[in-house]
């Protein structure tokens, strides 16, 4: 049984997504999660991979991986609540809450143990479900995140964290003056994430889709005005116990090996790996990178 606390309900349902190529293999859920309805891809059979992607993606970030993986996992690639299709919740966008509800879903799909793959804004609660919950978590993965304030990023943060963690982190600011410019926004962040290659057209769309409108914005933002209470969560846990999951810390442009810097000393098996020549948005950028990294690790 998950030990996953309450939540508020979801008085906003997210608007369907417009029609865009899904991997072959893959289909999309609706699973009700801690009183929230998240959309769900799920592909292949096998031992569990939950993939938790961050912004301003959705399951699809994981579109160029997913079915190689697919081909000797269960992969389970949800939209985190209040992105994407997934149901819009007043609150629990810190990532404890977040990694209750990854707990909840594996509980919901049957999975007692997972892999876990957190990208971004994915990683802190794939964090905290590997410490909370070991004996569920087979092996971790985390990409291009900081971890709070934990110390090991003090070089990346030199200058101050990136300029719209400030601008987002505003409450009602940023939705206030972005409502009609979510294309171009949002473009930036995937031009940039791919240094400058940028996505196909479709996929771009589906990204602009999913944080188009005030409340999607609002529930995107949510996650940076959470930022102090997941440091929090964060901190607490590193100084209750140790990452006991094997753990594989994967950098890119430009967080590069600080997150690995800020795991080393608390993870007992971890093994880091900087891909060169690549963006922020590891799996669109460089799947075939990655997937040479996840094969092994996720086999072994």
């Amino acid at each position: 049984m998950t030990t996953a606390q309450p939540t508020s309900t979801a008085p906003y349902p997210a608007p369907s997504p417009p029609p865009a190529p899904v991997p072959p293999g893959v289909e999309t859920r609706r699973v009700a999660v801690r009183g929230v309805g998240l959309n769900v891809a799920v592909a292949g059979s096998g031992p569990a991979v939950l993939l938790l992607h961050g912004f301003p993606h959705t399951w699809r970030v994981w579109s160029h991986v997913i079915g190689e993986l697919a081909e000797h996992h269960r992969v389970i690639a949800p939209d985190l609540r209040g992105l994407g299709a997934s149901a819009r919740p007043t609150d629990g966008y810190d990532a404890g809450s977040l990694a209750y509800d990854a707990e909840a879903l594996l509980d919901a799909l049957g999975a007692d143990t997972a892999s876990v793959v957190g990208i971004d804004a994915g990683t802190p609660p794939a964090f905290l479900l590997a410490m909370r919950r070991p004996d569920r978590v087979r092996r971790l993965v985390v990409m291009e995140s900081l971890l709070g304030g934990l110390p090991g990023a003090e070089d990346f943060l030199a200058g101050g964290p990136p300029w719209w963690f400030g601008f987002h982190a505003e409450p009602g600011l940023a939705e206030s003056v972005l409502v009609g410019r979510e294309a171009a926004y949002v473009d930036w962040f995937l031009r940039a994430g791919t240094l400058g290659d940028g996505l196909p057209a479709a996929l771009r769309d589906a990204f602009t889709h999913a944080y188009t409108g005030s409340e999607a914005l609002r529930c995107a933002f949510a996650y940076y005005r959470a930022l102090p209470t997941s440091a929090r969560q964060l901190q607490r846990a590193v100084a209750a116990g140790r990452l006991t999951v094997p753990t594989l810390a994967v950098g890119a442009r430009p967080v590069g090996r600080a997150l690995e810097r800020q795991l080393r000393p608390v993870a007992d098996d971890l093994t880091g790996h900087l891909i060169e020549d690549c963006g922020h948005i590891i799996p669109l950028h460089r799947p075939r990178a990655l997937l040479a990294l996840l094969g092994p690790f996720l086999a072994a």
